[in-house]
């Protein structure tokens, strides 16, 4: 989906928000029950989601139709938020007990609404359904919390490297696969107001999404980020260093970092699936290719999954609904509409996304894309790994000093 950078401002709503709101003690109040009843007979469901895109109303209004058709007895009541207040909502209704009976929301979320045990325990109902072996790993592993399923992956997408084919074959450059080779184009390609390169460092999860891959493309993880992180911070350092990075990355979004694209300001972007839609409105020529990897290949995971809430009356009929959600006949041209990639493998040769060659090519990268699957703490990682991200880019740490404070707080929030 076309992602902004209130998208990512999430983890701020259901991290320090929930705790600036006094709402911990709340929360943990509601997750220390257990699920609600599972009534049987004709239900009004609540659906609450963030797709308030005009664009999206036709796809989504398919899906409930077919819904109300096919589950005997549903009538589907949905509530439409901004992305930036879904969570807010969602953390207000625990208190007030007005929760939803299931949603869709950002599959980081699942770190702090399972963490806070918000969420209904779907395991057994998957299993009983045998098809979690049809979704990407990735996907699937972001709907496991303390080992039990919470949810249900509903779209996918992931990041790449996207290039201006005409400025590349000018310069002679060949489209990079590894660190190297995308730290030399990126400087060949650099000339006047044109960087080489462009990536969102913006001091919201936005930002750490797009830095989570270098990160893990040194083959290290949260857990050593006093060494990998270190390295992946002077990996980026050298680009803004050497100028084939703007200074301006540590405030630009991802939809900041396409204009610069489409500008001609940038001869490469890293981004989502979610650009191509207005990449192809305009006249510019441009390909895209993985990520470069370092020592592994790696990606970050986006997208949204499905959710039922644990204070739901109709968790049975719930369930039911998502699995209504999860037929082709439905979920291909539910994603077609809403422009997004299948979370499952099993329909990678059935919708647009198979013929279409930028698609494919994050599609071909679901299967080694990782989720941000962290626990109940992520978004205190999240703002020391933001904060680090800035630190160094701006200049006032070493990438050294910036990862070592980082480290310290990350494994306190990782429990370590």
């Amino acid at each position: 989906m076309p992602h902004t950078v209130d998208r990512r401002d999430f983890l701020r709503l259901t991290g320090a928000g929930a705790v600036a709101l006094g709402l911990g003690e709340a929360l943990a109040a509601c997750g220390s029950g257990k699920s609600g009843k599972s009534a049987t007979g004709p239900a009004t469901l609540t659906w609450w989601d963030y797709w308030d895109q005009p664009n999206f109303q036709q796809g989504v209004n398919a899906v409930i139709a077919d819904v109300q058709a096919h589950v005997p007895g549903v009538t589907i009541r949905r509530t439409v938020f901004p992305f930036a207040n879904l969570t807010d909502a969602l953390t207000r209704a625990a208190i007030t007990g007005t929760l939803p009976d299931l949603a869709i929301v950002d599959n980081v979320a699942m770190n702090t609404l399972g963490g806070n045990g918000l969420l209904a325990d779907l395991t057994e109902r998957v299993q009983a359904w045998g098809q979690a072996g049809d979704y990407y790993a990735g996907p699937w592993k972001g709907c496991q919390v303390g080992g039990r399923t919470l949810g249900i992956p509903n779209n996918s997408n992931c990041l790449a490297l996207y290039y201006n084919t005409e400025l590349l074959q000018a310069a002679g450059v060949e489209p990079p696969r590894t660190w190297d080779q995308l730290a030399a184009a990126a400087q060949r390609l650099t000339s006047g107001n044109r960087h080489g390169l462009a990536l969102s460092a913006v001091n919201t999860e936005e930002g750490v999404f797009q830095f989570l891959p270098f990160l893990w493309q040194t083959g290290g993880d949260l857990k050593t980020f006093a060494t990998d992180g270190a390295t992946a911070l002077a990996f980026l350092h050298g680009f803004v260093s050497k100028g084939s990075l703007s200074r301006e990355c540590v405030g630009w979004t991802q939809q900041d970092v396409n204009a610069q694209f489409l500008a001609g300001r940038a001869a490469m972007q890293v981004n989502g699936p979610w650009q191509v839609p207005s990449l192809r409105k305009s006249s510019l020529k441009w390909s895209v290719v993985p990520l470069p990897g370092d020592r592994t290949s790696a990606t970050c995971l986006g997208g949204e999954n499905w959710i039922v809430l644990k204070t739901s009356k109709h968790v049975d009929t719930a369930w039911q609904v998502i699995e209504r959600t999860q037929r082709a006949g439905s979920l291909v041209p539910y994603l077609e509409a809403l422009g997004d990639l299948p979370a499952r493998k099993d329909l990678a040769t059935a919708g647009t996304w198979a013929s279409d060659p930028a698609l494919k090519v994050f599609l071909n990268q679901l299967p080694i894309a990782r989720p941000r699957q962290y626990g109940p703490h992520y978004p205190d990682i999240s703002l020391a790994v933001a904060e680090a991200v800035q630190a160094v880019l701006t200049g006032s740490a070493t990438p050294a000093a910036a990862a070592g404070s980082a480290a310290f707080k990350i494994t306190k929030a990782l429990g370590q």
